[in-house]
């Protein structure tokens, strides 16, 4: 993987990524409009004792504009300002113009509750130059270098005293919320480790300690004997519809070895989980002959400076809304409560993506 480092006008760091030594030529965009002062804060919750973040400036960014005012396309036209510079590499990766959490973040007034300034880092990974494709289109090294980019990100932000947990994502498609249609995904570096993959790492602890062994390792031993809800296994990962799935067409992929992050993986780790993850991506398309909108996070262990031996990395799938009726609205029961009904068998949906054959090449 090859690397170059560049400021932006404003200041804010633009990383670019490549299989090939990326031209020395190549220099920082013309400056993007500046939007609000970024400086969020936190407020605890008392009753779900969790931090909450509050970033009014967020209303400001860019909203689903038309194709020539891309700000993700790459230009050199002062009078088409865009984040990306033109010459040739394949990711990359810059400050949040709209961050919710930034190293700039000041002290906020005393509330009733307790406030903290919303320390931490917030970035974009753009998948690709080209607007048109998407992650799952894309060729298997440059997903690859994507899952790189990913592990470079991991061991630069958890190094910063700010930053407990780093969690990549992506949301795909107007139904989830998408803002920008060119493929992209951010990275959150989070300055707690927020609850779901903290109660995550809890169980998995847990089990480690009562079993000498790792859960989710056992968890997709067994899936990989059961067979049912497999839809990619190889010697080093593997991608399953969970037995415990509470969304329809939720998926895991992961490594099969207990790695605790993408800076752990090995490389043949990363090409298989590569592999698993363009299977996902290319059924989920072909399965509705429609873009699939889906929420994609990666969890992975805290860099809180404590060792987590626990961890189990994994990407989780969710898919957000009804859609032919084979998706399940998040209600009253599941937001006020906290407690899934799930309309569907996670086996009938493993069945369905698993009948979808697709082409890795």
């Amino acid at each position: 993987m090859y690397t170059r480092v560049l400021s932006k006008p404003d200041g804010r760091a633009l990383r670019l990524y490549s299989r090939r030594p990326i031209p020395e030529t190549i220099v920082s965009p013309p400056s993007t409009p500046q939007g609000a002062p970024a400086n969020s804060h936190m407020r605890w919750h008392p009753l779900r004792r969790e931090w909450v973040a509050y970033a009014q400036h967020r209303q400001d960014r860019t909203f689903l504009p038309p194709p020539d005012h891309n700000p993700l396309a790459p230009s050199d036209d002062p009078k088409r300002p865009s984040e990306l510079p033109v010459g040739d590499y394949d990711v990359a990766v810059f400050d949040n113009l709209f961050p919710t959490f930034s190293e700039n973040a000041t002290a906020h007034p005393p509330e009733i509750v307790d406030t903290r300034p919303g320390k931490g880092a917030c970035e974009v990974v753009v998948f690709t130059q080209d607007p048109s494709q998407s992650l799952g289109r894309l060729p298997l090294s440059h997903i690859e270098l994507i899952l790189e980019v990913w592990g470079d990100r991991y061991d630069d932000l958890g190094r910063r005293p700010d930053v407990q947990y780093v969690m990549p994502f992506e949301n795909r498609g107007v139904e989830v919320g998408v803002t920008l249609h060119h493929p992209h995904g951010q990275i959150y570096a989070y300055p707690f480790v927020p609850p779901v993959p903290a109660t995550e790492l809890a169980a998995q602890l847990e089990y480690q300690r009562q079993h000498r062994c790792g859960l989710l390792e056992h968890l997709f031993a067994e899936e990989i004997k059961d067979g049912r809800r497999t839809l990619y296994v190889s010697d080093e990962a593997i991608a399953v519809v969970p037995v415990c799935a509470r969304y329809a067409y939720e998926v895991w992929i992961a490594p099969r070895r207990a790695a605790s992050s993408f800076a752990d993986v090995t490389p043949a780790e990363r090409a298989e989980i590569a592999r698993a993850l363009k299977t996902v991506l290319l059924k989920f398309d072909r399965l509705w002959d429609k873009p699939f909108p889906y929420v994609m996070v990666v969890h992975q262990a805290p860099t809180d400076g404590s060792a987590h031996p626990e961890a189990h990395l994994h990407i989780e799938f969710y898919p957000p809304y009804r859609m032919r009726d084979r998706l399940k609205y998040i209600a009253g029961s599941e937001l006020g409560a906290g407690a899934f009904t799930a309309d569907t068998l996670p086996e009938a949906k493993a069945a369905e993506l698993r009948a979808v054959e697709v082409s890795l090449e």
